[in-house]
């Protein structure tokens, strides 16, 4: 059973699937699917054409599909793609993609939103990701699955943040996060494993211990970049870990975040 709350305005070519729930003064316009079970706060926002998947939550006055904040952006039919388990919450604000990226922006299954988070044109937020209240992703954006953003910090365009990552709080990302570090400061230094979240998500001891061992041949041993890898992957190669990481090290574009010392 469908629930519109009589003040919501939906447009004609609106898609609602089965058990959605819309609250009060709500305006859904444009090309947009709503996937079963989803619910709909009050006076939020939806325009253009947006997919939005199963049992999902978002929270009043929302903003989802709004045309992107770039002086470029030409009216180009760009979307957004939101999975399923998505939580947006209360004034969160995700932007449609431009000409200049992918023209779309992805929000995975199972992502959180909090309070005020910004997602900004042609992102792509893997699954699992939660960012804190105020976190803002500038354009271009690429988060990797279960990676953390503290709140009130920022995260510059076309930078990556790697999966299972930490980004603490009021912190400045111009840089990529490899995956399984920890990041923070207003120039976002690296301070070692994620190894509490790591813990957490299951991964086990000695895949743990890889990744620390090959933290510290990246970031603390003075080896040049190439020789690193180098010993990484024949040291540890086996693991689908350390090759992901070597793989998001040699991709990087904006550069790699340093590391401000200590034990990994």
């Amino acid at each position: 059973m469908i629930k519109i709350h009589p003040t919501a305005i939906i447009g004609k070519d609106v898609h609602i699937e089965d058990s959605v729930e819309i609250g009060a003064y709500s305006v859904i316009t444009g090309d947009v699917i709503i996937g079963k079970g989803t619910k709909i706060g009050n006076r939020v926002s939806i325009k253009g054409k947006v997919r939005i998947g199963e049992n999902c939550r978002i929270y009043d006055g929302a903003v989802i599909g709004e045309e992107p904040q770039h002086l470029r952006y030409a009216g180009e039919e760009s979307e957004v793609i939101i999975g399923n388990r998505v939580i947006i919450r209360e004034y969160a604000t995700v932007h449609r993609g431009t000409a200049i990226g992918i023209m779309k922006t992805i929000i995975e299954d199972d992502v959180m939103l909090m309070a005020y988070s910004h997602v900004a044109h042609d992102c792509i937020v893997r699954k699992g990701v939660i960012m804190a209240n105020c976190a803002t992703l500038g354009g271009h954006v690429e988060v990797g699955e279960y990676a953390f953003i503290g709140g009130l910090s920022a995260v510059h365009q076309w930078a990556r943040v790697g999966a299972y990552a930490m980004v603490g709080g009021l912190s400045g990302v111009s840089l990529d996060i490899p995956p399984y570090t920890r990041a923070s400061g207003q120039h976002a230094l690296l301070y070692g494993v994620n190894t509490v979240g790591l813990e957490r998500r299951g991964f086990k001891k000695e895949v743990i211990k890889a990744i620390k061992r090959a933290y510290r041949i990246l970031f603390r041993s003075g080896m040049l970049k190439r020789e690193a890898i180098e010993i990484i992957l024949k040291e540890m190669g086996e693991y689908e870990e350390i090759r992901h990481l070597v793989e998001f090290i040699k991709t990087s574009k904006r550069g790699v975040a340093r590391d401000a010392g200590g034990k990994a």
